[in-house]
Protein backbone atom coordinates (compact mmCIF):
# COMPACT_ATOMS: atom_id res chain seq x y z
CA UNK A 1 0.00 0.00 0.00
CA UNK A 2 1.67 3.49 -0.94
CA UNK A 3 1.65 6.10 1.94
CA UNK A 4 1.70 9.01 -0.60
CA UNK A 5 -1.30 10.23 -0.48
CA UNK A 6 -1.55 9.82 3.46
CA UNK A 7 -1.84 13.05 5.35
CA UNK A 8 1.92 13.29 7.26
CA UNK A 9 -0.44 13.44 10.67
CA UNK A 10 -1.71 10.48 9.99
CA UNK A 11 1.37 8.82 9.52
CA UNK A 12 3.45 9.91 12.20
CA UNK A 13 0.54 9.00 14.52
CA UNK A 14 1.44 5.57 13.22
CA UNK A 15 5.15 5.89 14.07
CA UNK A 16 4.55 6.61 17.51
CA UNK A 17 1.84 3.48 18.00
CA UNK A 18 4.36 0.76 16.33
CA UNK A 19 6.87 2.37 18.40
CA UNK A 20 5.51 1.74 21.78
CA UNK A 21 3.78 -1.01 20.78
CA UNK A 22 7.50 -2.54 20.55
CA UNK A 23 9.21 -0.37 22.94
CA UNK A 24 9.44 -0.77 26.65
CA UNK A 25 5.49 0.60 27.09
CA UNK A 26 4.79 -2.78 24.88
CA UNK A 27 6.64 -5.84 23.65
CA UNK A 28 9.74 -5.18 25.09
CA UNK A 29 8.44 -4.00 28.72
CA UNK A 30 5.96 -7.29 28.15
CA UNK A 31 8.80 -9.61 27.47
CA UNK A 32 11.13 -8.25 30.58
CA UNK A 33 8.34 -8.82 32.93
CA UNK A 34 7.62 -12.95 31.09
CA UNK A 35 11.31 -13.03 31.84
CA UNK A 36 11.93 -12.07 35.13
CA UNK A 37 8.59 -14.48 36.17
CA UNK A 38 10.22 -17.23 34.22
CA UNK A 39 10.50 -20.24 37.48
CA UNK A 40 8.52 -18.50 39.71
CA UNK A 41 5.90 -20.80 40.95
CA UNK A 42 3.43 -18.34 42.11
CA UNK A 43 2.34 -15.32 39.53
CA UNK A 44 -0.89 -13.94 39.53
CA UNK A 45 -3.03 -13.20 37.11
CA UNK A 46 -2.28 -9.45 36.67
CA UNK A 47 1.30 -10.22 36.35
CA UNK A 48 -0.07 -12.75 33.38
CA UNK A 49 -2.32 -9.59 32.13
CA UNK A 50 0.37 -7.10 31.84
CA UNK A 51 2.37 -9.09 30.03
CA UNK A 52 0.48 -10.52 27.50
CA UNK A 53 -1.38 -7.14 27.46
CA UNK A 54 2.18 -5.60 26.46
CA UNK A 55 3.32 -8.10 24.29
CA UNK A 56 0.46 -9.96 21.91
CA UNK A 57 -2.41 -7.50 22.78
CA UNK A 58 0.04 -4.58 22.12
CA UNK A 59 0.62 -5.68 18.64
CA UNK A 60 -2.49 -7.28 16.86
CA UNK A 61 -3.81 -3.20 18.58
CA UNK A 62 -1.18 -1.69 16.65
CA UNK A 63 -2.18 -3.54 13.35
CA UNK A 64 -5.92 -2.58 14.19
CA UNK A 65 -5.30 0.71 14.88
CA UNK A 66 -2.49 1.06 12.22
CA UNK A 67 -5.01 0.41 9.71
CA UNK A 68 -7.64 2.44 11.25
CA UNK A 69 -5.81 5.66 11.29
CA UNK A 70 -4.63 5.09 7.30
CA UNK A 71 -8.46 4.66 6.67
CA UNK A 72 -9.22 7.71 8.27
CA UNK A 73 -11.68 6.09 10.75
CA UNK A 74 -13.78 8.58 13.15
CA UNK A 75 -12.46 8.79 16.80
CA UNK A 76 -14.95 6.98 18.04
CA UNK A 77 -14.79 3.74 15.52
CA UNK A 78 -11.08 4.01 16.47
CA UNK A 79 -11.93 3.42 19.82
CA UNK A 80 -14.25 0.29 19.33
CA UNK A 81 -11.86 -1.06 17.07
CA UNK A 82 -9.00 -0.47 19.32
CA UNK A 83 -11.22 -2.88 22.26
CA UNK A 84 -11.29 -5.19 19.61
CA UNK A 85 -7.92 -5.44 18.99
CA UNK A 86 -7.23 -5.62 22.85
CA UNK A 87 -9.88 -8.59 23.01
CA UNK A 88 -8.72 -10.55 20.28
CA UNK A 89 -5.00 -10.46 21.68
CA UNK A 90 -5.66 -11.53 24.67
CA UNK A 91 -7.86 -14.31 23.53
CA UNK A 92 -5.10 -15.33 21.15
CA UNK A 93 -2.68 -15.88 23.68
CA UNK A 94 -4.91 -17.92 26.30
CA UNK A 95 -6.08 -20.20 23.31
CA UNK A 96 -1.98 -20.49 22.54
CA UNK A 97 -1.26 -21.24 26.22
CA UNK A 98 -4.30 -23.98 25.89
CA UNK A 99 -2.79 -25.66 22.76
CA UNK A 100 0.72 -25.42 24.48
CA UNK A 101 -1.06 -28.02 26.64
CA UNK A 102 -3.60 -30.12 24.62
CA UNK A 103 -2.27 -30.13 20.86
CA UNK A 104 0.79 -31.83 19.70
CA UNK A 105 3.93 -31.09 17.88
CA UNK A 106 2.06 -31.80 14.41
CA UNK A 107 -0.73 -30.18 15.18
CA UNK A 108 1.13 -26.79 16.58
CA UNK A 109 3.42 -26.72 13.88
CA UNK A 110 6.36 -26.04 17.14
CA UNK A 111 7.89 -27.87 20.23
CA UNK A 112 3.64 -28.27 21.73
CA UNK A 113 4.45 -28.25 26.08
CA UNK A 114 7.58 -26.05 25.85
CA UNK A 115 6.02 -23.31 28.06
CA UNK A 116 5.43 -25.80 30.94
CA UNK A 117 8.72 -26.96 30.86
CA UNK A 118 10.26 -23.32 30.50
CA UNK A 119 8.13 -23.00 33.88
CA UNK A 120 6.01 -20.05 32.31
CA UNK A 121 3.47 -18.39 33.52
CA UNK A 122 0.36 -19.28 31.43
CA UNK A 123 -3.52 -19.00 31.46
CA UNK A 124 -4.03 -22.46 32.34
CA UNK A 125 -1.72 -22.99 35.37
CA UNK A 126 -3.80 -19.70 36.63
CA UNK A 127 -7.38 -20.88 35.75
CA UNK A 128 -6.81 -24.35 34.24
CA UNK A 129 -7.53 -25.27 31.33
CA UNK A 130 -11.88 -25.68 31.20
CA UNK A 131 -11.56 -21.76 32.93
CA UNK A 132 -8.93 -20.70 30.24
CA UNK A 133 -11.03 -21.94 26.99
CA UNK A 134 -14.20 -19.92 28.49
CA UNK A 135 -12.37 -16.77 29.51
CA UNK A 136 -11.12 -16.54 25.32
CA UNK A 137 -14.37 -17.15 24.16
CA UNK A 138 -15.77 -14.59 26.58
CA UNK A 139 -13.26 -12.12 25.41
CA UNK A 140 -14.23 -13.02 21.50
CA UNK A 141 -17.76 -12.27 21.94
CA UNK A 142 -16.46 -8.94 24.02
CA UNK A 143 -14.33 -8.09 20.83
CA UNK A 144 -17.59 -8.72 18.51
CA UNK A 145 -20.00 -6.54 20.42
CA UNK A 146 -17.48 -3.62 20.01
CA UNK A 147 -18.32 -4.55 16.08
CA UNK A 148 -22.06 -3.63 16.42
CA UNK A 149 -22.74 -1.16 14.07
CA UNK A 150 -20.51 -1.71 11.57
CA UNK A 151 -22.86 -4.12 9.63
CA UNK A 152 -20.79 -6.21 6.36
CA UNK A 153 -18.03 -4.17 7.11
CA UNK A 154 -16.97 -6.33 9.90
CA UNK A 155 -17.58 -9.77 8.67
CA UNK A 156 -13.78 -10.23 8.25
CA UNK A 157 -13.18 -8.78 11.80
CA UNK A 158 -15.53 -11.26 13.03
CA UNK A 159 -13.78 -14.35 10.85
CA UNK A 160 -10.54 -13.49 12.76
CA UNK A 161 -11.96 -13.25 16.37
CA UNK A 162 -14.07 -16.53 15.55
CA UNK A 163 -10.53 -17.98 14.09
CA UNK A 164 -8.61 -17.57 17.73
CA UNK A 165 -11.42 -19.68 19.43
CA UNK A 166 -11.86 -22.44 16.85
CA UNK A 167 -8.22 -23.09 15.80
CA UNK A 168 -6.11 -25.83 16.54
CA UNK A 169 -2.23 -24.54 15.98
Amino acid sequence: METKDVPYDRLLRIVAILGRAVGAAGLVGGQVVDLESEGKTEVCLETLNFIHNHKTAALLEASVTSGCILAGVSDADLQRLTHYAQHIGLAFQIVDDVLDITATQEELGKTAGKDLRAQKATYPSVWGLEESKQQAQALVQKAKAELAGFGDRAKPLIAIADFITARTH
